[in-house]
């Protein structure tokens, strides 16, 4: 196991995919990004250097759509959704060091300077086109500018990507109908910038080779279909008002497109938290550094993240680590059918919070999460699931051991040793089951000691040991106590909320990834149920 006899403090950076400033968060985009926050807190918990990013994407063409028809700016439409965003982010406890957005000047300026140091490089060019154009409203129109008719299934289609799966090609675009006037556009030459992925094909396509077992199968057969197709080059400029100016001569006329400023993100995000606290930047983006990266994101992300971003970092040709882990989540059903603005099925996070504890959330979406594949969500099995797993096993383990009749506090009791086997074990699976990105599992680990914790209890009868040995009695009270103090520990990346209480009720000072026993003779006071059952 990685941090077992561990020496010399590791550099972990951590990439949470950044959310689109265009809709509300569902519970979709949490169960995507939420395992971010697990390997931050678990690293942070066994002592690394840990970093945990991401923040608001503010540009681009569905933004600009919205704002027209809501009579507003791009820039109000995008801070308005930023705040919310951070908001539920905050609530739902994401630990990030720094939660930022691509409007941010800061990450403008920078991500300009990387934009240049690839231009300067070879790896951006110009070329002269052909693309749609709407003579009416004298303009270049985007892909989610124009209508047509789907060439696969004969339906009507924005030009970004059909229900059918169908991706429209450019020459598709040039028989499409603007969506603003309804004119038929026109193909017209236009100057723009590209990307030449095919020149980082080999780059590329070592570095999956090499990394891919760290990857989930969906990450590893996405990006090997992508290779095998042959890159293509890909456009790095649009002809819109809103986004980050090029700062090559003769495009002033011109933003980036989204998903190239996006991802650099990753690194402007860094540099500015690491500026603010006067640490070195490099050591967690760098070669040789110690260091490893972790990038967080859903299944409709996996080519950005393994295939674009890399491709970008070698573009740089600058030393950059190339990502190591690709943590790619699957898709989040709701009652069996796939989250759909269009169906209007998907539950926002939103309205989770307003009903329900921030860490009922995270343990179901962790716990029964599309972690390798897609899951389904309904609100009769997270009840079930919460009312069970949480209120009656470990919110009961903890009532009928710190709350127990007559008891003042922590009894001078022995610890029972095959206990703290069973504990010190379970520090040992649970962090392996985390570095193994298998969260689902952790939790199921985690449950299964707090089971045996109150079989523990029930077997013991305390209410008889009180009576009839109350040495006994203490040493089973003083054994839950220590199970409990511990799980603490144990459930902090997951519960970070109610472990936090725990850790306060039993006077512990922070939580460690190690093994603990509470004070003796501790005054207990102020006990309250973490929990609430959920009524429905």
């Amino acid at each position: 196991m990685e941090n077992e006899n561990k020496q010399e403090k590791r550099n972990i950076l951590i990439g949470g995919a950044w959310p689109y400033a265009n809709n509300s968060l569902h519970i979709g985009h949490i169960a995507g990004l939420i395992s971010g926050d697990v390997i931050a807190r678990y690293y942070r918990q066994i002592g690394d250097s840990v970093l945990y990013v991401s923040g608001t994407d503010c540009h681009g063409t569905p933004i600009t759509l919205r704002a027209k028809k809501e009579n507003k700016s791009p820039k109000e439409i995008a801070e308005s959704y930023h705040e919310e965003f951070k908001k539920c982010f905050e609530e739902m406890q994401f630990s990030y060091d720094l939660y930022t957005k691509t409007d941010d000047e800061y990450h403008k300026e920078k991500v300009k300077e990387l934009f240049k140091k690839m231009y300067d490089n070879g790896y951006i060019y110009e070329k002269n086109d052909l693309q749609p154009y709407c003579e009416k409203c004298s303009k270049f129109v985007a892909d989610r500018e124009v209508i047509l008719e789907c060439p696969s299934c004969g339906r009507e289609t924005k030009g970004d990507m059909c229900d059918c799966g169908y991706e429209p090609k450019e020459e598709d675009l040039l028989n499409a109908k603007c969506i603003e006037c309804g004119n038929k556009v026109i193909a017209k030459e236009n100057m723009n910038l590209y990307l030449a992925l095919g020149k980082l094909q080999e780059g590329i396509e070592k570095y999956v080779k090499n990394k891919k077992a760290n990857w989930r199968i969906s990450s590893q057969n996405e990006s090997e279909k992508y290779l095998k197709e042959g890159l293509p080059e890909k456009a790095v400029t649009r002809n819109l008002e809103w986004g980050v100016d090029i700062p090559i001569k003769g495009f002033e006329d011109k933003k980036m497109y989204v998903w190239i400023e996006a991802v650099l993100g990753y690194i402007t995000a860094c540099q500015k938290i690491c500026e603010k606290r006067n640490i070195d930047w490099t050591d967690f983006w760098k070669n040789d550094k110690n260091n490893s990266i972790y990038m967080v994101h859903g299944k409709d992300n996996i080519t950005f993240h393994t295939i674009i971003l890399p491709g970008l970092l070698l573009a740089l040709n600058d030393d950059y680590r190339l990502p190591d882990y690709m943590i790619a989540t699957q898709y989040l059903n709701i009652n069996s059918e796939k989250i759909s603005k269009s169906k209007g099925n998907g539950i926002t996070i939103r309205d989770m919070l307003n009903k329900y504890d921030s860490d009922m959330i995270r343990y179901y979406l962790i716990g029964n999460g599309p972690e390798r594949k897609d899951s389904n969500f309904s609100m009769e099995e997270f009840v079930a699931t919460c009312n069970a797993e949480i209120v009656n096993k470990y919110g009961n383990l903890i009532n009928r051991t710190l709350k127990y009749k007559g008891l003042e506090e922590i009894p001078d009791g022995e610890m029972n040793k095959e206990f703290e086997n069973k504990i010190k074990n379970a520090y040992i699976e649970v962090g392996q089951a985390i570095e193994d990105l298998e969260f689902r599992k952790a939790i199921s680990i985690i449950r299964e000691l707090v089971e045996d914790g109150n079989k523990f209890y029930e077997e013991q009868q305390p209410w008889k040991q009180q009576k009839e040995n109350i040495e006994a009695f203490n040493s089973t009270i003083y054994t839950c106590s220590n199970l409990i103090a511990n799980l603490s520990n144990l459930y902090e990346p997951f519960m970070p909320m109610a472990s936090k209480r725990v850790r306060e009720l039993l006077d512990i000072p922070n939580a460690s990834w190690e093994y603990i026993e509470v004070k003796k003779n501790k005054e207990i006071k102020g006990i309250e149920p973490l929990f609430e059952r959920i009524k429905i």
